[in-house]
């Protein structure tokens, strides 16, 4: 039996058995909604594709975005076998076997492209089985991720592909899907003679989040309840049909790291409307609130520190709010933290102090602690010099010695230096007064 499959040409199954996204399924690049900046003329894909360049290529982008699409117009227009299987099914046998039965079929004349999805879940030696086939020019490998493939793709596997980036669907281009499924008799939903407000296709473009997939199939089940009712989709069964948004969201993926980076340069811009979307986009999407919490105190440290020390008290206490009531009550102390956070005076100098310290700690030598910071608590300790010298600060005028605390190669080393923002400014002041009666000699020290 051949694990080579035909591509599905769009005349068979068009009674309804199949979803109406993979009876619409574009056949060509003319049909093609989206991705102007690869498939438009001129540009990059649609060059490769139109000069039969058989080179493989990595698609990268959100769900519902058209890169198995791609994947099959390409197979079509360069009249190459096709064969498709999910990385979540298939395992090295299954790869080896689709490899020998394409190494045969070139023998023949016969190109195959191998197409897989979420290539990202294969591991190395899964990923690594398809190198020398790669090489060798029996197949041309064609892979779909919404994973980054910097971090998920091996680098051999990489550099022997071209990665596209595919966008999220704009409102309009899928509003111009929907449009078209409603009027296509021959695979779409034409022959029910729908009628559909513009504003409930705006809806479902916008319940879509840019998944083409996702919007067709909420007009499927919105044109089912339509038709019990006066054949007209309106905003209300549309919303009937998402009971509830669906939010782009995946907790181990890339667009978790891109929400929380949101977040957190939302709140170091000062920018508290911007906070709040993107703490709720994580939060109404299932985000762990405790993770958030944790970040949240992160950016009280990192951005904020000793302009507004009650910020981190504020911070640690709605993580405690969290812990203790849970969700979703939980979500107004995150968004109190982070409005707080988001108006509150910004400095960084505690974080670019520690990493300064960071560098030096790894740059330099580890010298001794100083002899005079160090405790005596035996005799031996005593007679080696441990303590001498040292300068009970409380005992002096001001409470300040002059004494060095750093090692000798680091003497002098200026690491934290406080901003003018918020009460760092009387921090920077009272440094100022440490420094200046640091330099005083003793017969000088103001008298009490």
């Amino acid at each position: 039996m051949s694990l080579f499959q035909a591509i599905p040409s769009g005349d068979k199954g068009n009674d309804g058995t199949r979803p109406l996204a993979d009876r619409m399924r574009p056949r060509t690049l003319e049909e093609f909604v989206g991705q102007a900046h690869l498939v438009g003329p001129g540009k990059p894909l649609r060059v490769q594709i139109e000069r039969d360049d058989h080179g493989s290529m990595i698609f990268w982008g959100p769900p519902g975005t058209g890169k198995t699409t791609l994947a099959k117009i390409i197979a079509r227009m360069t009249r190459a076998e096709f064969v498709e299987f999910s990385a979540v099914l298939a395992g090295i046998k299954e790869i080896k076997q689709v490899m020998s039965e394409a190494e045969r079929a070139r023998q023949y004349g016969t190109r195959t492209i191998v197409f897989i999805d979420e290539i990202h879940r294969f591991n190395k030696a899964q990923q690594d089985a398809f190198l020398p086939h790669v090489e060798k020019g029996n197949i041309r490998l064609i892979g779909a991720t919404t994973e980054n493939p910097s971090f998920e793709i091996n680098s051999a596997l990489l550099s022997r592909a071209r990665v596209y980036v595919l966008q999220a669907l704009t409102e309009d281009e899928i509003v111009a899907l929907l449009k078209r499924a409603l009027v296509d008799e021959e695979r779409g939903l034409g022959k029910l003679k729908l009628k559909a407000a513009d504003d409930a296709l705006i809806t479902i473009a916008s319940l879509s989040s840019g998944d083409g997939r996702g919007a067709y199939n909420i007009l499927e089940v919105a044109a089912s309840l339509a038709q019990s009712s006066n054949s007209e989709i309106t905003r209300e069964i549309v919303q009937e049909a998402v009971q509830k948004r669906v939010l782009l969201y995946d907790k181990a993926g890339e667009e978790h790291y891109n929400l929380i980076s949101a977040l957190h340069k939302s709140v170091r811009n000062s920018d508290p409307d911007a906070a709040l979307y993107w703490l709720g986009r994580m939060l109404e999407a299932g985000e762990d609130p405790l993770y958030v919490a944790r970040r949240v105190v992160r950016m009280a440290v990192e951005d904020i520190g000793l302009a507004d020390p009650q910020a981190l008290s504020l911070c640690m206490a709605a993580r405690d709010a969290v812990d203790f009531i849970g969700m979703p009550e939980g979500n107004l102390a995150l968004a109190e933290a982070v409005v707080y956070l988001s108006v509150a005076p910004k400095s960084n100098a505690l974080y670019t102090a520690y990493g300064a310290v960071q560098q030096d700690v790894e740059n330099t030598a580890a010298q001794p602690v100083p002899l005079h910071l160090r405790n005596a608590p035996t005799r031996l300790m005593k007679h080696l010099d441990y303590g001498r010298g040292y300068q009970y600060a409380h005992d002096l005028e001001g409470k300040v010695a002059n004494m060095q605390c750093l090692p000798d190669n680091l003497q002098g080393r200026v690491y934290y230096q406080p901003t003018t923002e918020g009460i760092e400014k009387r921090i920077g002041e009272r440094l100022g007064e440490i420094k200046r009666r640091r330099s005083l000699k003793p017969s000088e020290e103001d008298p009490k």
